[in-house]
C-alpha cells in the first residue's frame, strides 16, 4: 500500500483525505517515480473546489490532487525510454501528484510532463518549475519582451509572477509589478519596480513611466491588461493567463504554449543564480489541508510546497 491525497466530493481543504491505496506500479511504456515534493498551484484548488473547471479538465471525483511534483525514477516499465532507476525528476501528473508514486507513460501524454532534473537543483526548487516557470514563459514570450522593454507585470508577487518578473529582466527589460504596498520590499528584491494595484493604476504606472509601458502581462485577472491598453500599449504586446474573457486583441496563453526553449532557459537561470525561486512555507503531507488553506489565502510570497 501507498499514500495518496484523495478527495470524494468537490468543496475546499476541508474535501482532502490522505489515504491508503494500493501502490502503483510502472507498466508498459511508464515509469514510476517515488516523489519527494510536490508544489503548490492555485489551478489545483481551483479543481477541487469546482466540478466545472474539474470538467474541463476531464477530472471526475473521486479524483487524486496536484500536478507538479519532483522525486527520483524508482521503476521503469518495458518499452520506456528515456529515463532510468535511480534518475532524478520533476514534472506534472494531472490530479495525483500528491501521493508517494506518480507513474507517467514516456514520452508523458496529455497534461502530463516530465523532465531530468539537472545537478545543482533541488527537489524543492524542480517541483517549482513546471506550472509557474513554464506560464511565466509562455506569458513574456507571447509578447516579445526583449532588451528595452518596459514590461508591465500585473500579479507580480504570485507564484508565476516571481519567475515572469526574473525572466523578463533576463530579457533585459525594465519591470514594473503590481502589488499590495506590504509586497514592494519583496518585488525589489527580484529587480523590478512596485507599483499599488487597484483603481487608478494606469495613471499611477504613467507617473513612473514617463517614457510609457511597452508591454505587460495580467497574472490575476483583467484589471492590468486594461491598464495597459489605456496606457497605449498594443493588445498584441499584452498578455493574460486567468482570464476567462479577455480584452479584445490581447494575447491569452498559459504553460503548454511555451517554446521549446523555456524550460531550458529557467533550469540555466537558476544554476546560474539569475532565477530565484522563493519558498514560502513548506508542510509535510499530512498537513496537506493546512497547506492548501494558507495558499487559498493568495497573500503568499513564494511557492508553498508539500513534502513527503
Amino acid at each position: 500500500m501507498s499514500r495518496a491525497v484523495i478527495y470524494e466530493t468537490f468543496g475546499g481543504p476541508e474535501v482532502l483525505e490522505l489515504r491508503q491505496i494500493p501502490e502503483p506500479h510502472a507498466g508498459q511504456g511508464e515509469v514510476r517515480v517515488k516523489v519527494t515534493t510536490v508544489s503548490l498551484n492555485p489551478m489545483d484548488w481551483v479543481l477541487a473546489a469546482q466540478r466545472e473547471a474539474a470538467a474541463q479538465f476531464g477530472i471526475t471525483v473521486p479524483s487524486g490532487f496536484g500536478y507538479d511534483f519532483a522525486g527520483v525514477v524508482d521503476e521503469v516499465g518495458e518499452g520506456a525510454t528515456g529515463f532510468a532507476v535511480g534518475d532524478r525528476v520533476f514534472g506534472g501528473a494531472l490530479g495525483r501528484a500528491a501521493a508517494d508514486f506518480v507513474v507517467v507513460k514516456t514520452p508523458p501524454e496529455g497534461a502530463d510532463a516530465l523532465w531530468h532534473t539537472p545537478q545543482g537543483i533541488s527537489d524543492e526548487v524542480a517541483s517549482t518549475i513546471p506550472v509557474a516557470g513554464m506560464t511565466a514563459a509562455a506569458a513574456i514570450g507571447v509578447i516579445d519582451v526583449r532588451a528595452g522593454d518596459t514590461v508591465l507585470v500585473g500579479g507580480a508577487a504570485g507564484g508565476v509572477g516571481v519567475f515572469a518578473m526574473q525572466l523578463a529582466k533576463l530579457a533585459g527589460a525594465r519591470v514594473i509589478g503590481t502589488a499590495s504596498e506590504s509586497t514592494f520590499e519583496f518585488l525589489r528584491k527580484f529587480g523590478a519596480e512596485p507599483v499599488t494595484y487597484g483603481p487608478g493604476l494606469a495613471d499611477r504606472v504613467k507617473a513612473l513611466t514617463p517614457g510609457g509601458v511597452s508591454a505587460a502581462t495580467d497574472l490575476f485577472g483583467t484589471e492590468t491588461a486594461e491598464a495597459a491598453l489605456a496606457l497605449g500599449v498594443p493588445p498584441e504586446r499584452i498578455s493574460t493567463i486567468a482570464a476567462p474573457n479577455p480584452p479584445g486583441g490581447v494575447r491569452a496563453t498559459g504553460g503548454m504554449a511555451a517554446d521549446a526553449g523555456a524550460m531550458e532557459r529557467i533550469t540555466d537561470g537558476i544554476l546560474a543564480g539569475k532565477i530565484t525561486v522563493p519558498i514560502a512555507a513548506t508542510f509535510p503531507i499530512e498537513q496537506v489541508r493546512d497547506a492548501v488553506t494558507v495558499h487559498t489565502g493568495r497573500h503568499v510570497h513564494g511557492k508553498i510546497l508539500i513534502t513527503l
